[in-house]
């Protein structure tokens, strides 16, 4: 079957296009991709379903770049040709990305502009007055670029790209898109992505497509069982914070890992957690600007880190909720504005359409309210043919939703059900007055100030982002974002896991750390012995510094022989 694939030489292709996807590595198209290019190369409406990390962002992307190419043949004239629309400014940047890199070699004729970042609309005009040929940004900053005259597709939009389509009317965009496609040509084709198929995607359909091909490729919407290995485990509150403890200073979960919460506050006190036993971590939420959160983003898939704890606070339960409210749990939004007038920015989100790389491990800290949400979220790890696992802790309360999520996966593919995580938690007992002793330090305080201190260190790193660092790309690298935050006490006895408190399984595999330890300390005092006899060979040589007695026999040996 392998051999009779469609290859991306066989879809009649622009040479530097074939050229720069050769350049990414990619040796045949995925399922997504084989079935829609050459479907949308032919000019058809296209609703296409196929889950996260499918390669679903070039299956719509090489097709508007050839059909941008082909018309440049013929049309000289500089316009807007296709409009692509994300739910959030994450995605925006990352779609941005993908088109400069499948335009490597013909960036002179298809340029691409992404208007989702927060930017002012008067910063942004002069970049639409040019005229790029591919527009990427949310409904909401695209209809306002439209009311201001910035940018008109009434008359030269020939292709309209919806990603995530099944996201856009749960963040609040349903009004935006519905007054947007009143600035746009009768005629035009588009395209619908999705991770799923729910009824705000039937209704975007409606008003979108004209005699669409529907794709519905996977059956299921996450990866069967020997690629994504799922597993949930039954732990309390206190038993939350013991169990991450472990995993992570024990090594137990290897690899780059997302830890997922479900608010800001909790973000924090996570953090300051883990900062307690030296395990350094990312944040990532709403209340962090722009910049900042697409260069953690960034510097995350170079490898600079380890671990994100990012928020999941879009309420996909509650599609109808205010746009102010639908960055954060209503109540907690609230909080969030009257203690320090921070604004959430309701157009972020990491937990959905962002591709972040070789990510091995996602953690459900808090399970998610929604199995939408639970799918987008652990489809961040097993992207492409890449392996990947996903742990959810469950408590009393979230029983429900977690029976939810299994059923919705059970009636798609009974392979893709969570399995219980075998894990003795009386083996770990050891450490839990130690985690007591770290969470008395983690105040509500000690939270208020780690979310002050990170938001204007963050605001500081945005504007070094937008200024300094465009002409200094190189120095991008030294600004880390898992600083240690200080506000809570840190006791540095927590630092280290003594060897009595490791369970016996485990000792073997750590013994040897232990020991390599030992022997340093052993071998410490022998650097100090040797500078201390150097300094005395260099005073014996230096005779200012050296008043020894043998020099005096020496004249007295003189004085003898005259």
């Amino acid at each position: 079957m392998a051999a009779e694939r469609l290859q991306f030489h066989e879809m009649g292709l622009d040479d530097r296009l074939l050229k720069a996807v050769a350049d990414l590595g990619w040796s045949q198209p995925t399922l997504i991709q084989e079935k829609a290019i050459p479907l949308a190369l032919e000019g058809k409406d296209l609703l296409a379903r196929a889950r996260t990390g499918s390669g679903k962002t070039a299956a719509y992307a090489i097709p508007v770049i050839q059909r941008i190419l082909a018309s440049k043949q013929s049309v000289r004239e500089q316009d807007v040709r296709a409009l692509i629309l994300v739910p959030t400014k994450e995605l925006g940047q990352q779609v941005q990305t993908m088109i400069r890199q499948l335009t490597a070699y013909c960036s002179r004729d298809v340029r691409v502009a992404d208007i989702a970042g927060k930017a002012d609309l008067s910063a942004q005009r002069p970049i639409l007055m040019e005229k790029p040929d591919v527009v990427v940004g949310t409904p909401s900053r695209v209809l306002a670029h439209l009311n201001a005259q910035n940018l008109a597709l009434h008359l030269s939009l020939e292709t309209l790209v919806v990603d995530e389509a099944d996201l856009l009317f749960s963040f609040g965009f349903e009004a935006d898109l519905k007054n947007l496609l009143c600035h746009l040509p009768k005629i035009y084709q588009s395209f619908l992505m999705s991770a799923t198929l729910t009824e705000d995607v039937q209704a975007l359909k409606e008003l979108l497509l004209h005699n669409p091909v529907i794709l519905k490729l996977q059956g299921s919407q996450l990866p069967d069982s020997s690629q994504l290995q799922q597993y949930s485990i039954k732990c309390e509150e206190e038993d939350k914070f013991l169990l991450i403890y472990t995993l992570l200073k024990l090594r137990l979960v290897q690899g780059k890992t997302l830890v997922f919460v479900g608010a800001v506050e909790r973000c924090y006190r996570l953090k300051l957690f883990l900062e307690q036993f030296g395990i350094p971590a990312c944040v990532l939420n709403s209340e962090l600007p722009i910049q900042s959160r697409c260069h953690i983003i960034t510097q995350f898939n170079q490898g600079f880190y380890d671990y994100i704890i990012a928020t999941d606070e879009q309420s996909l339960a509650d599609p109808t909720a205010a746009p102010q409210a639908t960055a954060g749990k209503g109540k907690k939004k609230k909080k969030g504005t009257e203690r320090g007038g921070r604004t959430k920015d309701k157009e972020y989100g990491v937990s959905r359409g962002v591709d972040f790389q070789n990510v091995a491990n996602v953690i459900n800290f808090d399970f998610p309210t929604a199995v939408e949400s639970y799918i987008h979220r652990v489809g961040r790890t097993a992207r492409a043919d890449n392996p990947g696992t996903a742990l959810s802790f469950i408590s009393h309360t979230e029983l429900e939703l977690l029976s939810e999520v299994e059923e919705a996966l059970a009636g798609e593919n009974a392979d893709s059900v969570l399995k219980p995580y075998e894990f003795k938690m009386e083996e770990i007992e050891g450490f839990r007055y130690r985690c007591r002793d770290a969470m008395r330090s983690v105040t509500k305080q000690a939270v208020r100030e780690a979310r002050l201190k990170e938001i204007k260190q963050e605001l500081l790193n945005s504007e070094k982002l937008k200024t300094y660092f465009e002409d200094n790309p190189r120095d991008l690298q030294l600004l880390r974002h898992d600083k240690d935050l200080h506000p809570a006490v840190i006791k540095p006895h927590l630092r280290n896991v003594p060897e009595y408190l490791v369970p016996e399984t485990l000792r073997g595999a750590l013994n040897p750390l232990s020991h390599r330890r030992r022997k340093k300390r052993k071998e410490q005092p022998k650097p100090d012995g040797v500078v201390k006899s150097k300094f005395k060979n260099i005073q014996g040589k230096n005779p200012l510094k050296s008043f020894r007695y043998s020099g005096v026999r020496n004249r007295k040996g003189k004085a003898g022989h005259s």
